[in-house]
């Protein structure tokens, strides 16, 4: 089966593709380097370095004619959104344009969608579900919101198969902090230089984190299931940026120190994603405890840090 993966080189991206590659899958990447590291990809996967907006890649989807695309190329720092609402729009929602024209004249069968938890803004309920209200806070968190509603359109005038997975806050090895990381990626960041860890807000905040392979294990269930659906994947366990400190406290030798400063403008107090509806719909389940992803997390961050001062 032949499969696209756009913004595969990312951090999210690049776990998706190798793994696709390892069950036998055809795999073409179209990245433009913006964040993707090209190093970080199998050798059996074709990388197709160019913008997912640009007519270049809607031509090399054309081309190529596969079976599924992945949607995963897109701007996803939610500050850079505030400052730069066009190049946001640019990015998530006339690339999301693009490449569904690209998946139209080509037949394609079906497209699957990383969106993400923050199209719901600051609901007030402990854990949300599929069908619970979006107010989006952010351009960027818009943007994710206005891309699926193109998703479902394409459906519905254009019989263009899709799976829309709205992830929670995914970390694990390989995640950076330009414009792909969240606070996990950021705490590795300022450990490995020896720096004290930066929370924004009192800590209290909480987010669901979910293990970048449990991510992956998910993208590859929807390729038969989960159609014309939007899908939580998350664990549906809530953890403070608080325990976060103590769970690497424990995990980490040296000592931790920790900033406290105000919060950001656009970010979300509380984010907590139901996951029953996919673990009753398709054969999978998180397969990673918190503790478990900073495990490997943070052995990650070890190794690369000494492979940096080497």
């Amino acid at each position: 089966m032949k499969t696209v993966v756009t913004g595969g080189a990312g951090f999210i991206g690049s776990h998706l593709v190798n793994r696709l590659v390892s069950q036998s899958y055809e795999v073409h990447v179209i990245d433009n380097l913006t964040t993707g590291d090209p190093g970080r990809l199998h050798s059996e996967a074709v990388l197709h370095v160019t913008d997912v907006g640009s007519d270049q890649a809607a031509t090399y989807i054309r081309l190529l004619k596969p079976d599924i695309v992945f949607h995963l190329a897109a701007q996803t720092d939610v500050q850079q959104s505030i400052k730069s609402p066009t190049a946001d729009a640019y990015a998530n929602i006339k690339g999301t344009i693009n490449v569904l024209e690209a998946c139209r004249a080509a037949k394609v069968r079906k497209i699957i969608f990383a969106s993400s938890s923050e199209v719901y803004g600051n609901v007030a309920k402990d854990v949300l579900t599929e069908d619970d209200p979006v107010s989006p806070i952010s351009f960027y968190s818009l943007s994710k919101l206005a891309a699926e509603q193109y998703i479902r359109l394409y459906k519905h005038f254009y019989g263009l198969e899709y799976t829309i997975l709205r992830y929670s806050h995914v970390y694990g090895p390989r995640q950076t902090t330009n414009g792909e990381g969240g606070v996990i990626a950021v705490f590795g960041e300022q450990m490995s230089s020896g720096l004290p860890l930066s929370i924004f807000g009192d800590g209290t905040q909480t987010r669901d984190f979910i293990y970048v392979k449990d991510v992956v294990e998910a993208n590859l269930a929807v390729i038969d299931l989960g159609h014309s659906d939007t899908l939580h994947v998350s664990t549906g366990q809530c953890t403070s940026v608080n325990r976060l400190v103590d769970i690497v406290r424990g995990q980490f030798t040296g000592d931790i120190h920790v900033n406290y400063l105000p919060a950001k403008p656009g970010d979300i107090a509380h984010s907590c994603l139901d996951n029953s509806k996919i673990m009753s719909m398709l054969n999978w389940k998180p397969e990673y405890t918190i503790e478990q992803g900073l495990m490997e997390t943070t052995r990650y961050w070890s190794v690369s840090s000494n492979n940096d001062n080497v």
